[in-house]
Protein backbone atom coordinates (compact mmCIF):
# COMPACT_ATOMS: atom_id res chain seq x y z
CA UNK A 1 0.00 0.00 0.00
CA UNK A 2 1.11 3.53 -0.75
CA UNK A 3 0.49 6.02 2.04
CA UNK A 4 0.88 9.51 0.60
CA UNK A 5 1.10 12.54 2.87
CA UNK A 6 0.44 15.79 1.05
CA UNK A 7 2.43 18.94 1.69
CA UNK A 8 4.84 21.41 0.18
CA UNK A 9 8.60 20.78 0.16
CA UNK A 10 10.99 23.15 1.88
CA UNK A 11 11.73 24.27 5.43
CA UNK A 12 9.54 27.37 5.11
CA UNK A 13 6.44 25.11 4.97
CA UNK A 14 7.52 22.65 7.66
CA UNK A 15 4.89 23.63 10.26
CA UNK A 16 2.28 24.99 7.83
CA UNK A 17 -1.31 23.81 8.03
CA UNK A 18 -1.05 22.54 4.44
CA UNK A 19 1.74 20.16 5.52
CA UNK A 20 -0.23 17.97 7.91
CA UNK A 21 0.16 15.09 5.44
CA UNK A 22 3.95 15.41 5.56
CA UNK A 23 3.84 15.73 9.35
CA UNK A 24 1.86 12.50 9.68
CA UNK A 25 4.30 10.63 7.42
CA UNK A 26 7.11 12.01 9.60
CA UNK A 27 5.34 10.61 12.67
CA UNK A 28 4.62 7.18 11.15
CA UNK A 29 8.12 6.60 9.73
CA UNK A 30 10.25 6.50 12.90
CA UNK A 31 7.61 4.49 14.76
CA UNK A 32 7.97 1.86 11.99
CA UNK A 33 11.76 2.13 11.86
CA UNK A 34 11.65 3.70 8.40
CA UNK A 35 13.37 6.62 6.75
CA UNK A 36 11.54 8.55 4.05
CA UNK A 37 14.47 9.67 1.94
CA UNK A 38 14.76 7.58 -1.24
CA UNK A 39 14.04 9.73 -4.30
CA UNK A 40 11.58 8.26 -6.78
CA UNK A 41 8.87 9.72 -9.01
CA UNK A 42 9.29 13.29 -7.75
CA UNK A 43 8.86 12.01 -4.18
CA UNK A 44 10.66 10.96 -1.05
CA UNK A 45 9.82 7.32 -0.33
CA UNK A 46 10.42 4.96 2.57
CA UNK A 47 9.42 1.33 3.04
CA UNK A 48 7.95 0.17 6.33
CA UNK A 49 5.84 -2.46 7.96
CA UNK A 50 2.89 -1.14 9.94
CA UNK A 51 0.31 -3.42 11.54
CA UNK A 52 1.76 -6.34 9.59
CA UNK A 53 1.27 -4.57 6.24
CA UNK A 54 4.09 -3.62 3.92
CA UNK A 55 3.67 0.02 3.04
CA UNK A 56 5.52 2.77 1.29
CA UNK A 57 5.42 6.13 3.04
CA UNK A 58 5.51 8.93 0.49
CA UNK A 59 6.03 12.68 0.55
CA UNK A 60 5.62 14.15 -2.97
CA UNK A 61 8.26 16.80 -3.60
CA UNK A 62 6.15 18.62 -6.17
CA UNK A 63 4.19 21.48 -4.74
CA UNK A 64 0.68 20.66 -3.53
CA UNK A 65 -1.10 21.54 -6.79
CA UNK A 66 1.06 19.04 -8.73
CA UNK A 67 0.89 16.11 -6.28
CA UNK A 68 -0.93 14.03 -8.88
CA UNK A 69 2.17 13.83 -11.08
CA UNK A 70 4.14 12.11 -8.31
CA UNK A 71 1.31 9.83 -7.19
CA UNK A 72 0.40 8.76 -10.74
CA UNK A 73 4.04 7.89 -11.45
CA UNK A 74 4.28 5.72 -8.30
CA UNK A 75 0.94 4.01 -8.94
CA UNK A 76 1.91 3.27 -12.57
CA UNK A 77 5.39 1.94 -11.65
CA UNK A 78 3.82 -0.49 -9.21
CA UNK A 79 0.80 -1.36 -11.39
CA UNK A 80 -1.41 -0.67 -8.39
CA UNK A 81 -5.16 -0.81 -8.29
CA UNK A 82 -5.74 2.53 -6.56
CA UNK A 83 -8.73 1.81 -4.30
CA UNK A 84 -7.15 -1.05 -2.42
CA UNK A 85 -3.60 0.23 -2.39
CA UNK A 86 -3.62 4.00 -1.96
CA UNK A 87 -4.26 6.16 1.09
CA UNK A 88 -3.84 9.93 0.75
CA UNK A 89 -3.49 12.16 3.82
CA UNK A 90 -4.34 15.85 3.57
CA UNK A 91 -5.43 18.88 5.51
CA UNK A 92 -9.07 20.01 5.18
CA UNK A 93 -10.19 23.61 5.59
CA UNK A 94 -13.86 22.56 5.79
CA UNK A 95 -13.34 20.43 8.93
CA UNK A 96 -12.94 21.89 12.42
CA UNK A 97 -9.34 21.99 13.63
CA UNK A 98 -8.31 18.52 14.76
CA UNK A 99 -11.29 16.62 13.36
CA UNK A 100 -10.46 13.53 11.28
CA UNK A 101 -12.50 12.27 8.34
CA UNK A 102 -11.76 8.98 6.61
CA UNK A 103 -13.40 8.08 3.31
CA UNK A 104 -12.98 5.15 0.92
CA UNK A 105 -13.40 7.53 -2.04
CA UNK A 106 -14.80 10.95 -2.81
CA UNK A 107 -14.36 14.36 -4.36
CA UNK A 108 -11.46 16.74 -3.93
CA UNK A 109 -13.63 18.92 -1.70
CA UNK A 110 -11.83 22.03 -2.92
CA UNK A 111 -8.37 20.67 -2.01
CA UNK A 112 -5.93 21.26 -4.87
CA UNK A 113 -3.65 18.36 -3.96
CA UNK A 114 -6.54 15.90 -4.03
CA UNK A 115 -7.83 17.51 -7.22
CA UNK A 116 -4.42 16.98 -8.84
CA UNK A 117 -4.33 13.31 -7.78
CA UNK A 118 -7.87 12.64 -8.98
CA UNK A 119 -7.04 14.28 -12.32
CA UNK A 120 -3.75 12.40 -12.76
CA UNK A 121 -5.26 9.02 -11.82
CA UNK A 122 -8.52 9.63 -13.65
CA UNK A 123 -10.31 8.32 -10.58
CA UNK A 124 -11.48 9.39 -7.14
CA UNK A 125 -11.55 5.75 -6.01
CA UNK A 126 -8.85 5.86 -3.35
CA UNK A 127 -8.96 6.14 0.43
CA UNK A 128 -8.22 9.43 2.09
CA UNK A 129 -7.71 10.69 5.60
CA UNK A 130 -8.44 14.38 6.02
CA UNK A 131 -7.33 16.38 9.04
CA UNK A 132 -9.30 19.52 9.89
CA UNK A 133 -7.62 22.93 9.96
CA UNK A 134 -10.72 25.18 9.95
CA UNK A 135 -10.12 28.31 12.02
CA UNK A 136 -12.54 29.49 14.67
CA UNK A 137 -12.65 32.93 13.02
CA UNK A 138 -13.19 34.26 9.48
CA UNK A 139 -10.10 34.25 7.25
CA UNK A 140 -9.61 36.92 4.60
CA UNK A 141 -6.79 35.17 2.72
CA UNK A 142 -7.29 31.38 2.62
CA UNK A 143 -4.06 30.73 0.67
CA UNK A 144 -2.00 32.57 3.25
CA UNK A 145 -3.83 30.83 6.10
CA UNK A 146 -3.05 27.32 4.85
CA UNK A 147 0.58 28.19 4.06
CA UNK A 148 1.23 30.01 7.35
CA UNK A 149 2.71 27.92 10.16
CA UNK A 150 0.63 26.80 13.09
CA UNK A 151 1.16 29.19 16.00
CA UNK A 152 3.54 27.85 18.64
CA UNK A 153 0.64 27.84 21.11
CA UNK A 154 -1.17 25.22 18.95
CA UNK A 155 1.74 22.83 18.49
CA UNK A 156 0.83 20.58 21.42
CA UNK A 157 -2.66 20.24 19.95
CA UNK A 158 -1.15 19.54 16.51
CA UNK A 159 0.95 16.71 18.00
CA UNK A 160 -2.18 15.26 19.67
CA UNK A 161 -4.06 15.38 16.35
CA UNK A 162 -1.13 13.69 14.61
CA UNK A 163 -1.05 10.95 17.27
CA UNK A 164 -4.77 10.31 16.75
CA UNK A 165 -4.32 10.41 12.96
CA UNK A 166 -1.45 7.90 13.18
CA UNK A 167 -3.73 5.58 15.14
CA UNK A 168 -6.39 6.03 12.42
CA UNK A 169 -3.85 4.96 9.78
CA UNK A 170 -2.93 1.91 11.85
CA UNK A 171 -6.63 1.05 12.16
CA UNK A 172 -7.10 1.39 8.39
CA UNK A 173 -4.21 -1.01 7.81
CA UNK A 174 -5.26 -3.47 10.51
CA UNK A 175 -9.07 -3.42 10.21
CA UNK A 176 -9.94 -1.64 6.95
CA UNK A 177 -11.36 1.71 5.95
CA UNK A 178 -14.94 1.03 7.07
CA UNK A 179 -13.90 0.08 10.61
CA UNK A 180 -11.63 3.16 10.79
CA UNK A 181 -14.48 5.37 9.57
CA UNK A 182 -16.76 4.05 12.30
CA UNK A 183 -14.11 4.63 14.97
CA UNK A 184 -12.64 7.99 13.94
CA UNK A 185 -15.25 9.93 11.92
Amino acid sequence: MLIVGLGNPGPEYEWSRHNLGFMLIDKLAPAAGAEVKRRECLSLVGRAEIEGCRVELIKPQTFMNLSGDAVACLVAKRSLIAPENLLVISDDLALPFGAIRIRAKGSAGGHNGLKSIIGALGSNEFARLRIGIQPDHPVADVKRFVLDPFPRSARVQVEEVLDRSAEAVRTILRDGVLKAMAEFN
